[in-house]
């Protein structure tokens, strides 16, 4: 099992547990359960685009509206919207590298690197492993799942209703089954890690579709006239 090097915890990440009220909770994971294998190899890919202040058209934006209140006024202030996507895994399978988070569309046009202001993610249960590694160090492609050539982590155990965020800069991963670097297939597990990523920017992320300019996940839509939160 990937340690902790060096010294007590450190504050890169701030945990928030029982983030949403609890019939919130199930009904946003009853949802997305709900959507089965829909876009689930793609879902890295299946990004969508909620502007702060205007109505939820989604259970993610309805859980949005209440996250963005649990970030400290700074961070708020700082942000326009946020960018978010479904992370449905076995962790006997890891396919996601270490990384910063960026404006993919603008690096891939232009080289150039804009991050989010506050990168988060609200997990929906528990599972075997998957831990989050988050760290100040570079990712580097030369290593397995572009590992840090540190390992200079701090981490956040998957638990339902926990709600974690971390300056957009940070690199970070997803720990394997066995909460080390993801490489080899596992013995398959029996259920998935399920959570949602939540991307705070500070301006819009080039193509970066909303949810209702898209066909996909129309399982979440909320009903006419569900979409305040009091």
């Amino acid at each position: 099992m990937i340690q902790r090097v060096g010294g007590p915890p450190r504050s890169l990440v701030t945990l928030v547990d029982g983030a949403l009220p609890a019939a919130e909770h199930r009904a946003l994971k009853a949802a997305i359960l709900r959507l089965g294998r829909e876009r689930i190899v793609a879902g890295y890919q299946t990004t969508f685009w909620y502007a702060l202040g205007t109505p939820p058209t989604n259970r993610v934006e309805q859980a949005v509206v209440r996250l963005a209140a649990l970030l400290p006024a700074k961070r708020r202030r700082e942000v326009v919207g946020v960018e978010w996507w479904l992370s449905r895994m076995r962790t006997s399978n890891v396919k996601v590298d270490f990384h910063r988070d960026r404006d993919n569309a603008r690096f891939d046009e232009t080289g150039a690197e804009r991050n989010p202001r506050t990168s988060s993610v609200l997990y929906l249960n528990e599972c075997r492993g998957g831990l989050l590694a988050v760290t100040r160090e570079e990712p580097n492609p030369e290593n397995q799942a572009f590992a840090p050539d540190v390992h200079d982590f701090d981490f956040v155990a998957p638990r339902a209703n926990r709600f974690t965020f971390f300056d957009g800069t940070l690199t970070h991963g997803v720990l394997d089954a066995n909460n080390d670097l993801p490489g080899r297939r596992l013995p398959r597990e029996p259920g998935l890690r399920l959570a949602i990523a939540v991307n705070f920017w500070g301006a819009r992320p080039w193509n970066v579709p909303e949810f209702g300019d898209s066909h996909h996940y129309r399982g979440l839509a909320l009903k006419p006239g569900r979409g305040v939160i009091s």
